[in-house]
């Protein structure tokens, strides 16, 4: 199969979405990579490094596109790649279609066969392909917002950690997923005072437990939600429903009543948020002020770190790509099942439930 890696054009994405190991094995399996030019010197990966593993370089996206039965990418198509995509493509990527109805449309109208990385889900419910992203976004979440706290950037100037005599930040985390537990570990490690909401009691009991009451859990719901929000200095949103929009647990009413200069991070936004008050914002222009409290809404944290993202994310999605690419789509989803429910669309059908939820579009078999 012909394999083609586009540079990524989103607003400070600096990730590639393969390594030069990753496209050794690709040629090791016989398969042409095709990487266009340049597209990993973001990362500190240059094109000899991919040529001598096994890759030839094209001088533009639009060659990639052209030549490749299998597109891997990092980010969504933006709307200057859609017309470069064409029917039956194999498009894996990380999607996020539940919260644009445009991409989706745009998609369905190229009619390639989406697959998305954040979707692919395990029989017990791992999203394996999101995971390193994740830990990565989890852990930044914590490292922003308390560069974000300094009166220099608008916050409250609190330090995180605070000092001996001087009581440390408030930080609250909506979520205990892979994000929230992330962000709890360095936050717990800055010696800030961290609560932990969720309504996941069995994920609960356990982060009580390995935190050995260096953090506090507690059982979310409006009232909880609202008096956490209210005494926080730094609010991390970390709510995944997998390949859904996220809830809006949040509401303006509560970020209204939030310390002045307080910081909200919300890991979220790329699922739509879940803070009422938060919208996209870009690696370029990150933060904007909003009833006091100093929000950061950028999609793809990740890519401020693109050295470690890169390999993360190589590392988990090459068995998959292989797998595409070995036995072709149909093969490939039919013997597992995780990537059968990674698939979103096909040929200008939408077959994940909640894409076709997000938009009451027509759902069309696979199984989920």
């Amino acid at each position: 199969m012909r394999v083609g890696v586009p540079k990524e054009i989103k607003d400070g994405e600096n990730r590639v979405a393969i390594t030069p190991a990753g496209v050794a094995a690709l040629t090791h399996h016989g398969h042409q990579v095709l990487i266009e030019r340049n597209a990993g010197v973001n990362c500190g990966i240059g094109n000899r490094e991919y040529e001598e593993a096994g890759a030839r370089l094209a001088a533009s996206a639009r060659r990639v596109y052209a030549d490749a039965d299998l597109i891997l990418k990092v980010k969504e198509p933006l709307p200057p790649e859609y017309p470069l995509l064409r029917a039956g493509q194999l498009l894996f990527t990380y999607l996020h279609l539940a919260s644009s109805e445009s991409l989706t449309r745009a998609l369905l109208r190229r009619r390639v066969i989406a697959i998305g990385y954040e979707t692919v889900q395990r029989d017990d419910g791992q999203l394996p392909l999101l995971v390193p992203m994740s830990e990565v976004a989890g852990r930044m979440a914590v490292q922003l917002g308390a560069y974000y706290l300094s009166a220099h950037e608008g916050g409250r100037g609190i330090l995180c950690g605070g000092v001996p005599g001087v009581p440390p930040a408030d930080v609250v985390i909506v979520g205990c997923g892979v994000v929230g537990f992330n962000a709890a570990k360095v936050a717990v490690g800055m010696g800030a005072h961290v609560t932990i909401l969720d309504v996941n009691h069995d994920r609960l009991r356990y982060l009580d437990e390995i935190m050995h009451g260096n953090a506090i859990t507690v059982y979310s719901n409006r009232y909880t939600l609202a008096r956490s929000a209210a005494y926080a200095d730094l609010l991390i949103g970390a709510v995944l429903v997998p390949g859904a929009r996220a809830p809006k647990l949040i509401s303006r009413r509560m970020v209204r009543r939030m310390k002045k200069g307080a910081v909200i991070v919300d890991v979220a936004v790329d699922q739509g948020g879940c803070v009422e008050t938060t919208r996209p914002t870009s690696h370029s222009d990150p933060t904007y002020v909003l009833h006091g409290v100093l929000h950061y809404g950028v999609p793809n944290i990740p890519a401020a770190v693109p050295r470690t993202s890169t390999h993360a994310l190589t590392n988990a999605t090459l068995p998959y790509a292989l797998a595409l690419a070995d036995k072709g789509f149909e093969r490939a989803v039919a013997e597992d099942l995780a990537l059968r429910r990674g698939v979103n669309l096909v040929a200008g059908r939408v077959v994940h439930p909640a894409v076709a939820e997000a938009f009451r579009l027509p759902l069309h078999g696979g199984e989920k």
